[in-house]
Parts: structure tokens; C-alpha cells; sequence
């Protein structure tokens, strides 16, 4: 057993203790987050982890079979904390604590051989610096989940269909249109035609800020998927600024009905249905009838 790893194994509840005092002494921990419980446990369990990997001698490679325990927990960490909104320097901070506790006493064990504790310390410093690349990249790829579960979750929240009449569907686009929202777009109008038996589709893209050639080859294969179906599709919300680039772009849209606004899209949609939309006085205002 290496020097380090023997002071490690007999001093191992003080390096607990000065880590935690470093790690609560630290500004921007979250004891939001997590309680100080549940700190002292993932910390008690990472450094025993530790201590036993560095008793087989090896303090350099934590890429050998018995730093894996070791890694595990702490992905298991980074991981956690990315879900639970940690930032990195907070995550990052709490390996590079464990280096100053354990530096701290590895000087006031070996203060008698300056040559021993510098090797030491060349040694601990590597160990850490690669665990702490784990830790980040570990915590980089909780975060990226994190992120992808939330758009693909947006997503879903952004492209609502809302059944607006009786066989009349409208489905209100907002933001930018690409490859992958146009899929859920088609996915969840499609579904809703199946389910509500509904003929006609209104795509409102006032939401939209601009269309270009992409966008509205996305629309048209939306349209097309529509029809399949047996349904007749109108697109709303063509602006101004959004029938002039059609036309510069030379993009050809006389097969499908459009309208400027959702309003005039729904009042087309009812004239479809035969729906008649009359005024029946002041007071009870508009009435919907067949």
C-alpha cells in the first residue's frame, strides 16, 4: 500500500470531516437541493469507495477494475444533480473540495518529508483532476437529457389541436417549424383526425416568425398527410411579409386554401360545414347554428 492510500485508509472520517466543513462553507451550495444529510452520505460513500481503490496500489489509472465503484457512484452523483438543477461549478466544486481535504491532510502527515508529499501530491492531484472529468462529463450528459426531455416536452405543449367545432380541427403553430416538429405536428394532427372523424384542418401559423423554402415544404407535406386521411386543410395567419417571400421563393401554394387569419380561416371552415354564423341581437350576442 502506497503512502497516500495508507494515510487514506487511517484518516479517512477526519478527510470526511474537513470535506464537508470545505463543502458547507462553500456560498453557493443548495441546501435547497439537497440536505446536508443526504451530502454527508454521498460523500461518506464516494470516499470509502475511494479509499478501497487506492489500496490496491493504483492511484493513477482510474480506468482499472477497481476505480469502477468509484466512477459509478460519482456518475450516479453528477447525474442526480444535472436532473436537480446543480450548475456545473457547484458539481465540479464538489470534487475539487475532496482534493483540498485530502491535500490538507497528506500536509500535515508528511510536513517531515517535503519530497514524499510532493510526489504525493502529484499523484492525488492526477486522480482527482480525472475523476473530475468524469464529473463533468457525466453531469454534461444528465444536463443534455434534461434538455431533451424538455423540448421534446415543449413540443408536445406547443403543438396543440383543439377540436373548435363539430368535424373542424385547428392546430395553432408557433415558433420555428423544422423537420423534427413538423413529424410531431403531422403525428398528433393525424391522431386527432382518427379520433374526432373530423374533415377539415385549420394550421394557424401567425405563431410562425418566418416562413422560408423549408418551412413551407414542411407545411405542404402537412397538408398532404392531411388529405390522405380524407381531410381538406387550411393554413391561416399568412401575413404580408409571409405571401411576399412565397411568391419571391417560388413556392406554389394555389392548391391550398389560405386565409390572413385564424377568423377567416374558421368562417371558411364553416361555410364548408354548412355552419351559418348569424347575429340574433344585442344582448345574446352571436349564435352558432346548422
Amino acid at each position: 500500500m502506497n503512502t497516500t492510500a495508507q494515510i487514506l485508509q487511517n484518516n479517512i472520517q477526519k478527510i470526511l470531516d474537513i470535506w464537508m466543513q470545505n463543502q458547507l462553507a462553500d456560498a453557493s451550495l443548495r441546501d435547497d437541493l439537497i440536505s446536508n444529510e443526504e451530502l454527508r452520505r454521498q460523500s461518506e460513500e464516494l470516499l470509502s469507495g475511494l479509499a478501497r481503490a487506492t489500496a490496491s496500489g493504483n492511484v493513477e489509472n482510474i480506468y482499472a477494475p477497481e476505480y469502477e465503484p468509484v466512477t459509478e457512484i460519482l456518475s450516479d452523483i453528477s447525474i442526480t444533480r444535472a436532473r436537480q438543477g446543480f450548475s456545473p461549478r457547484e458539481t465540479g466544486m464538489y470534487v475539487l473540495s475532496l482534493k483540498q481535504a485530502i491535500s490538507q491532510v497528506l500536509e500535515e502527515q508528511l510536513s517531515d518529508k517535503p519530497e514524499t508529499l510532493y510526489k504525493e501530491l502529484l499523484k492525488l492531484n492526477l486522480l482527482l483532476d480525472n475523476l473530475s472529468v468524469i464529473t463533468f462529463e457525466t453531469f454534461i450528459k444528465g444536463r443534455e437529457e434534461v434538455i431533451l426531455r424538455q423540448t421534446d416536452e415543449i413540443s408536445e405543449i406547443s403543438t396543440p389541436v383543439i377540436r373548435v367545432w363539430e368535424g373542424i380541427l385547428a392546430l395553432p403553430i408557433i415558433g420555428t417549424l423544422d423537420s423534427a416538429r413538423t413529424q410531431v405536428v403531422m403525428e398528433n394532427l393525424l391522431q386527432e383526425i382518427v379520433n374526432t372523424g373530423s374533415s377539415i384542418a385549420i394550421l394557424d401559423i401567425s405563431g410562425v416568425p418566418a416562413v422560408d423554402s423549408l418551412v413551407a415544404q414542411h407545411l405542404i407535406k402537412t397538408v398532404s398527410a392531411t388529405r390522405l386521411m380524407g381531410a381538406e386543410c387550411i393554413i391561416s395567419g399568412i401575413r404580408a411579409e409571409i405571401a411576399q417571400t412565397i411568391v419571391h421563393l417560388g413556392i406554389d401554394l394555389s392548391n391550398i386554401k389560405t386565409k390572413a387569419s385564424l377568423a377567416n380561416a374558421l368562417q371558411l371552415a364553416f361555410s364548408m360545414r354548412n355552419v351559418e354564423v348569424r347575429k340574433i341581437n344585442k344582448n345574446t350576442g352571436i349564435s352558432l347554428t346548422r
